[in-house]
């Protein structure tokens, strides 16, 4: 099979590929022009120069794949009108799904993320949980991230062969930004002074990769599949964080409340004067507002997906990745 990613140079975009190539796939990286692609050096493949927000660019790019994983699918980073970010979520997508069909591919993933699915009061949550409309109360995140699903279903319902694979909060080696892995580097480099209490599943990035391309191979279409890891809470996350890089625990918590008062006038003074973007964003506040215990039977069921990596193995592997590159001051 030929495999094309979008987000190879990405941490989960990094270990489907690895997967792929595990598999003996021909591996085909999908980036843009100024894509740094020694980020990928350990990794064989085809070059490929493609913007999602090139509808021509993608059709192709697709041209003679098998399968597609779109591991790049579009976030609020800087602050921007919500209009904006809904405008730009939609058109990436719809040009992502349209160079699926012009391009006839077999099998196409589009991953996405958990803030999709409504807080359960009891219980995890799982896939079939939904909002019936967009839920315009919610930070610009949620709301792009519902959009891009709720466009991803209606392709499938209309024939397109498309799958949707959630992971949960992943910790793992090629977090380049980093992402979620910012949380092993502050802590790591005692900068962070608080944390937001919640719950939490948190799965490796090698297990996430491995259930992510499983979902593209065996998934039924138009199906979501969490791929999923260790259900947890903040406050063993964070204990285990820092008994890893071996620094004092970290106790002193924040009020959800507050950390999105604080979102709030960082991101307002960006608006209005820029400079240094914010260290606590909407996104983040919205990522981790949105944690809760997740239900990991479906992939087990239908895909034959467990983790084998637990939590503190992927905060393991993450730290190391991190410490080797310099992330993390020794």
């Amino acid at each position: 099979m030929k495999i094309g990613i979008l987000g190879g140079t990405g941490m989960l975009g990094h270990h489907v590929a690895i997967e792929a190539q595990i598999r003996q796939y021909e591996l085909v990286l999908i980036h843009r022009q100024n894509t740094d692609l020694n980020k990928v050096i350990d990794l064989r493949f085809e070059s490929r120069v493609a913007d999602l927000n090139d509808r021509g660019s993608l059709i192709k790019a697709f041209e003679g794949l098998d399968a597609v994983v779109n591991c790049a699918a579009y976030y609020p980073t800087t602050p921007k009108p919500l209009a904006q970010e809904l405008k730009t979520a939609r058109l990436q997508m719809k040009f992502f799904l349209d160079a699926i069909e012009m391009a006839k591919v077999k099998r196409a993933l589009y991953v996405g993320g958990a803030a999709v699915l409504p807080k359960v009061i009891d219980g995890l949550a799982n896939e079939e949980e939904s909002f019936d409309k967009i839920p315009e109360a919610a930070a610009p995140y949620v709301q792009v991230r519902w959009l891009m699903d709720d466009m991803a279903r209606d392709a499938a319902k209309d024939g397109l062969p498309l799958v949707i694979g959630i992971p949960s909060m992943t910790f793992g080696e090629y977090d380049f930004a980093p992402t979620t892995g910012r949380l092993i580097v502050e802590i790591a480099n005692q900068n962070l002074k608080a944390y937001i209490r919640g719950k939490r599943n948190v799965v490796a990035a090698r297990d996430a990769g491995r259930g992510l391309l499983y979902a593209l191979e065996k998934g039924r279409v138009g199906e979501r599949y969490l791929i999923t890891g260790e259900n947890t809470d903040m406050d063993s996350l964070v204990e285990a964080i820092c008994e890893r890089a071996n620094v004092p625990p970290l106790k002193k918590t924040i009020p959800l409340s507050m950390a999105r008062l604080i979102a709030r006038l960082q991101e307002t003074r960006y608006a209005l004067f820029r400079g240094e973007a914010p260290k606590l964003s909407s996104t983040a506040i919205a990522v981790l507002a949105g944690g809760q215990p997740l239900d990991g039977s479906k992939a087990k069921v239908e895909l034959d997906y467990s983790p084998e990596l637990s939590m503190r193995d992927a905060i393991d592997r993450a730290f190391i990745w991190f410490e080797k590159h310099g992330y993390i001051r020794k």
